[in-house]
């Protein structure tokens, strides 16, 4: 018996690379298409459980107006969302200098490429020590507030419903510490670094000492602001006084709800690390680039495959700035 062998014609065969491209596209740019695809599914999950947290506690949510309010360099000066708007026009600013890359690369122009990339990385870099700034800050504290036994949270304002930081009323009392033996030696010591700046009983006294201050509640009211109590309400309210929140963390957050400093530091922080990330590719294109390796294979795909990312990752900034600052 004879073998025989079959073969498919041409329109048969299945994707084998080379001029055989679905959609014009190839391999490498395909793969990066998933990716990006299967990432935005990622975002999207994180993005919609924000907004159903947010929308569930809305009427202790913080404002953002008063939350991301520093500028480098202007200490004490309110701009409110200044310094954020700035790092998104530098990150949109590099995507347009990507573009640039791509388009020098596509007419195999090595020294604008290299040229436009570096200032890309330049961008990326400035867009990520932004937003280590912008954490110390959130992470720091303005004003500071107290927490009550039922978790509720109390800033402080004056009669004109201004913020009033601690250190502008809280006094100090004699401090009263423990002899250090062996059962007290170990709590002290490793909750020294932890402890805040005033003790809930120096708030109550210094608040007690300025008449003029009022407690402002994180509930918001119909207008969107937040609820500032009487006198007599206040004393009632900080009576009930259990800690003293200074910034932010995944505990506690002076601002408001503290879901709101989870996600501000889980979704952000999961976009830098992207950014980050793309900073580093780019510098390996870019390197790569100043070698002459794409001058050699007569092609800057690799410059197009890697812009594809920097521009899904600032895509993706562009959905995170509204719904944490603007919304």
């Amino acid at each position: 018996m004879g073998a025989t062998v079959t073969t498919a014609n041409n329109d048969e065969k299945t994707w084998g690379g080379g001029h055989n491209e679905p959609l014009g596209a190839s391999y490498g740019k395909m793969m990066m298409w998933f990716f990006i695809v299967s990432d935005a599914l990622t975002f999207s999950g994180f993005l919609g459980a924000y907004g159903f947290s947010r929308f569930k506690f809305i009427e202790t949510w913080p404002l953002a107006d008063e939350v991301f309010t520093h500028f480098p360099f202007m200490h004490g000066v309110p701009a409110p969302m200044y310094y954020v708007a700035l790092m998104t026009f530098i990150l949109i600013f590099s995507s347009v200098t990507m573009v640039l890359a791509v388009d020098a690369g596509h007419q195999m122009k090595k020294t604008k490429v290299a040229i436009y990339m570096f200032l890309t990385i330049i961008g990326g870099l400035i867009f990520v020590g932004s937003q280590a700034w912008e954490w110390k800050n959130f992470i720091k504290g303005e004003y500071g507030a107290v927490e009550t036994t039922g978790g509720s949270l109390l800033q402080f304002v004056d009669e004109h419903g201004k913020r009033v930081a601690l250190a502008d009323f809280a006094v100090k009392l004699p401090e009263q510490r423990e002899a250090l033996t062996r059962s007290h030696s170990t709590w002290f010591m490793e909750d020294a670094q932890t402890q805040p700046s005033f003790t809930v009983a120096e708030v109550q006294a210094g608040f007690k000492a300025h008449p003029g201050l009022l407690i402002r509640s994180e509930k918001l009211d119909e207008h969107k602001k937040k609820i500032v109590l009487t006198r007599a309400e206040s004393e009632a309210h900080l009576a009930n006084a259990k800690y003293v929140v200074e910034g932010a963390n995944l505990i506690r957050n002076e601002y408001g709800n503290k879901l709101f400093a989870d996600f501000f530091f889980f979704i952000t922080g999961f976009h830098g690390f992207h950014v980050f990330s793309g900073v580093i590719i780019n510098i390996i294109i870019f390197f790569n680039v100043l070698l002459g390796t794409y001058e050699k294979r007569r092609s800057y795909e690799m410059v197009e495959k890697v812009g594809l990312y920097w521009h899904f990752v600032d895509l993706v900034w562009v959905f995170v700035f509204t719904v944490f600052y603007l919304v």
